[in-house]
């Protein structure tokens, strides 16, 4: 084994020598957090390393001491570093041969590795075989023993890695006991600086006649001093169009309009490319385009209660309700009759009330507005009831006969309208009414 592990060595070492060298580590340090285990080992080496493995006994953290290393790292070649680590803890060591009295003391061990590295240090995940030399020193004992295994590299910077090593310690002397060593730590590399030696180059004489910092061979404007980007010409309105392409020269624009801004042809305040209308003033909302009169009738959409619908602007854009009909819904409204003291439509109420649904039935744009009234007699709180729910009786009714609810609005107001003396019982008569207004919008 011992022979074996030596020769990996010097395979390794030899390895070291080939190699490009284009990844090869700066020299660094780490610190690692070690644990020694010796129980492991030896159950290995009396039972064999299947039946470690299957009692579980492989990796126990309570079979381990813990310890402190520090290590100097320098890369050898693109796939071999070397390791000089020194590791201290504090343990009873077995020393083979020697009986222990319990206690524990200093254990220092001291090996010079080299790492195999399956891929460069290109690669943040690096996989390693480590094969070295070693000596231990544990109250006056020197021993020496040769350190075998397998790590990992994790790159966290170019120039810091976390390193994750196990390795197998072989006794060379006698006063040296088999172990297991696992370290785990973080290394820093100092890569050296580049000196730079400045070659002297003489330089050439290039005339500059505006001084521009362009060469008159390569300037268009030689006489003028101008930018790199237009070939040495000026640019005073920095649109990157040359002064003497640019119909605007004191005012930036695009290439297509030969250096000038974006037109705007009616001067609505929307460029021509924004605007639907460029030729007519409008609005930003509309695109460019005038506000705009869906039926014609003079009244823009914005201004008119009825855009579908052509109208005179004293009706809000909607058509004008016919007089007749106006006249028809008066006369219906003063012939509505209730129940004394109660909201009940009479009877006699209902020939009034169907002209009014006719009429509603022939022109689906009518809309109609009902309001209850009363006289002054009784309470605020009992007539504000009483003329809510006659008004409600008369919508009420122009729904059953087929009217849709969203075309009718009823309000009660009570004793606050009266038209007439409440004091005089023909005032109070003329008060107790019902009131409908035709509309269209």
């Amino acid at each position: 084994m011992k022979k074996t592990m030596l020769s990996l060595l010097a395979l390794v070492l030899v390895t070291a020598s080939f190699g490009q060298n284009e990844y090869k580590k700066a020299p660094g340090f780490a610190i690692h957090l070690s644990f020694t285990d010796f129980q492991t080992a030896t159950e290995i080496r009396n039972n064999g390393l299947s039946a470690v493995l299957r009692d579980n006994k492989f990796y126990q953290t309570k079979r381990m001491t813990a310890g402190l290393a520090m290590s100097y790292i320098q890369g050898l070649s693109d796939h071999v570093d070397f390791a000089g680590t020194l590791t201290g803890s504090f343990l009873d060591y077995p020393i083979p041969n020697r009986i222990s009295d319990g206690s524990r003391q200093l254990l220092l061990e001291a090996a010079a590795t080299a790492n195999l590295k399956l891929t460069t240090d290109r690669f943040w995940f690096v996989p390693f075989l480590t094969a070295g030399v070693g000596a231990s020193q544990f109250q006056g004992h020197y021993g020496a023993f040769i350190p075998a295994g397998v790590g990992i590299q994790i790159k966290l910077a170019s120039d810091a890695f976390i390193l994750l090593n196990s390795q197998y310690r072989i006794p060379v002397t006698d006063n040296t006991a088999y172990h297991f060593y696992h370290s785990m730590g973080i290394a820093k590399t100092f890569n050296k600086p580049k000196v730079v030696v400045p070659v002297e180059v003489p330089t050439p004489v290039i005339l500059d006649r505006d001084g521009d910092g362009i060469a008159d061979a390569d300037d268009k404007c030689p006489d003028t001093p101008g930018l790199a980007s237009l070939q040495g010409c000026p640019d005073r309105d920095g649109d990157g169009i040359a002064d003497g392409d640019d119909k605007c020269p004191d005012v930036a624009g695009l290439a297509k309009y030969q250096g000038c801004p974006i037109p705007d042809t009616d001067g609505d305040g929307i460029n021509d490319e924004m605007d639907k209308c460029p030729t007519v003033k409008g609005f930003a909302r509309y695109q460019g385009c005038p506000i705009p009169d869906t039926d014609g009738d003079g009244v823009n959409d914005e201004e008119d209660k009825c855009p579908s619908r052509p109208g005179p602007a004293s009706n809000q854009g909607c058509p004008e309700i016919a007089k007749e009909v106006i006249e028809k819904i008066n006369f219906a409204a003063k012939n509505v009759f209730f129940a004394t003291g109660s909201y009940k439509l009479l009877a006699k109420s209902n020939k009034s009330l169907d002209e009014v649904v006719r009429l509603m039935k022939e022109d689906e744009s009518l809309m109609l507005d009902i309001d209850g009234h009363t006289d002054a007699q009784g309470t605020n709180e009992s007539n504000q009831v009483l003329s809510d729910n006659r008004a409600g009786a008369v919508k009420q009714y122009l729904t059953s006969k087929g009217i849709d609810a969203s075309r009718l609005k009823s309000t009660g107001y009570g004793e606050e309208k009266p038209v007439a003396d409440n004091k005089t019982a023909a005032g109070r008569a003329k008060n107790r009414r019902t009131e409908m207004t035709v509309r269209n919008y």
